[in-house]
């Protein structure tokens, strides 16, 4: 089912991998142009406008965006106990594992009487995103709350489509995983509108406030990303995110029912979704595609694997060596990559570009997706050459103080002068010179 490149004793260029690996094909700026309208309403019309899009897109108007607090606890005394033990111990280990990201303030002595202390200021108010669509997603609660409630952000508020089933408000589990993590700010709004309404704020059908956000973070279809980049400076963004995309790096020790169950686990995502299987085993790729052929049919969502994995965004990479093979999964640079080889954790070592790697057989994408502690937001697109997953940094900001005295000052007067005379800009220079009753000239 996967089509193939054959790169055997080829040495390919990064650049020319980029051209050749295999990429959905997203237009966010084509999207932009059918997106500039919502926004525009939005900041125009408020609620309004959110919910006239919000009846054309998802086939309901809720009475208010606002959910109301008591729905968020009927919606977790009614989960499912075993998917609210599987929530509460996802909650735990992602607790655990990013309370330790969280930085500490420190203070660098530059020279005596002067001082640069870097402090960690967590952003005021953050705007998260949980999509709805294909699938419901309270992993994604868990991913985009945990890390902004352990970097200290005292003010957070969820988004969530509303869905026509549920009576206008966004899927149950959705609800009831917002209120395990004690949000109790749920708006039933998605898409455009929704990242336009964090923007720019409004007033409720019952009166009540909709704050602005300072930043919004979480993944969404094409036109909530869309929205995003648009928006982006009177927000902050977390990522762009595009189409979800698995790599595996295997060679002939790979089991192919494995690989094969993990490419469709991601395929399972969406019909533009990339699986990606890069191998030194020819032997490997045609059990591979046996296997996928056998189970793509079998699963529930066979439509959609299958038309992902026949997607130009998907297939297999044939290489001569892992070595090789690194070299490809260095310049793709997916969200999830997994190592399936002999001695996988020293190859894993080696990897400089992903979202998160995966090691070894035991350490399937769908772990990291719920209970591996890891976050599951993760840069698409080649975008983890340069960017990283959400993490507790996403809702920090590092702020400079600078604290010099007199002499600290007087010590590096000359230097301060001398690079505002080589750059040209002489008041920086008399800013410093003021403080002593000197002019530049004596200073120098």
């Amino acid at each position: 089912m996967l089509s193939r490149i054959d790169l055997r004793g080829l040495t390919p260029s990064p650049a020319e991998l980029r051209a050749t690996l295999p990429r959905a094909e997203i237009d966010v700026d084509a999207a932009m142009h059918q997106v500039r309208p919502i926004v525009d309403a939005v900041a125009d019309r408020g609620v309004e406008a959110v919910l006239d899009y919000t009846e054309r897109f998802d086939q309901v108007r809720p009475g208010r965006v606002r959910v109301p607090r008591e729905e968020l606890a009927r919606a977790l005394s009614e989960l499912d106990s075993e998917v609210r033990a599987a929530l509460e111990e996802s909650i735990a280990r992602a607790r655990k594992v990013h309370e330790d990201q969280r930085r500490e303030d420190v203070t660098t002595t530059v020279t005596e009487g002067g001082t640069v202390t870097e402090r960690w200021v967590p952003v005021e108010r953050v705007g998260l995103y949980a999509p709805g669509g294909l699938a419901v997603y309270p992993s994604s609660v868990v991913m985009n709350v945990v890390p902004a409630q352990a970097a200290g952000v005292g003010s957070l508020v969820l988004c969530s489509p509303p869905q026509a089933e549920f009576g206008g408000r966004p899927h149950p589990t959705i609800l009831a995983a917002a209120a395990l993590l004690g949000v109790d700010e749920v708006w039933a709004v998605g898409g455009a509108q929704a990242v336009a309404l964090l923007a720019y704020g409004g007033t409720d059908t019952d009166g009540t406030g909709l704050l602005p956000v300072d930043l919004v973070t979480g993944p969404g279809n094409i036109y909530l990303t869309a929205a995003k980049r648009m928006l982006r400076g009177l927000i902050g963004i977390d990522s762009e995110a595009g189409p979800t995309e698995i790599a595996i790096l295997a060679d002939e020790t790979a089991d192919p029912g494995h690989v094969a169950a993990d490419l469709i686990s991601q395929a399972e995502h969406d019909t533009l979704a990339a699986s990606v299987l890069v191998t030194t085993s020819e032997a490997l790729a045609d059990a591979v595609d046996a296997e996928v052929s056998v189970r793509a049919k079998a699963t529930k969502h066979s439509e959609r694997v299958t038309t992902a994995l026949q997607g130009k965004q998907s297939g297999t990479v044939l290489v001569s060596t892992v070595e090789d093979g690194l070299r490809v999964v260095d310049a793709y640079a997916a969200e999830h990559l997994e190592i399936q080889t002999a001695d996988a954790r020293a190859v894993a070592a080696r990897v400089r570009n992903a979202g998160a790697v995966f090691v070894g057989p035991y350490a399937p994408v769908s772990l990291g997706d719920y209970c591996a502690g890891s976050n599951h937001v993760l840069p698409t697109g080649g975008f983890a050459r340069h960017s990283s997953g959400l993490s507790v940094q996403t809702f920090l900001r590092g702020i400079h103080v600078i604290d010099y005295g007199p002499e600290a000052l007087r010590e590096v007067a000359d230097k301060v002068v001398a690079l505002s005379v080589a750059e040209d800009l002489p008041a920086h220079g008399e800013a410093v010179t003021a403080r002593f009753g000197k002019v530049a000239e004596e200073i120098q």
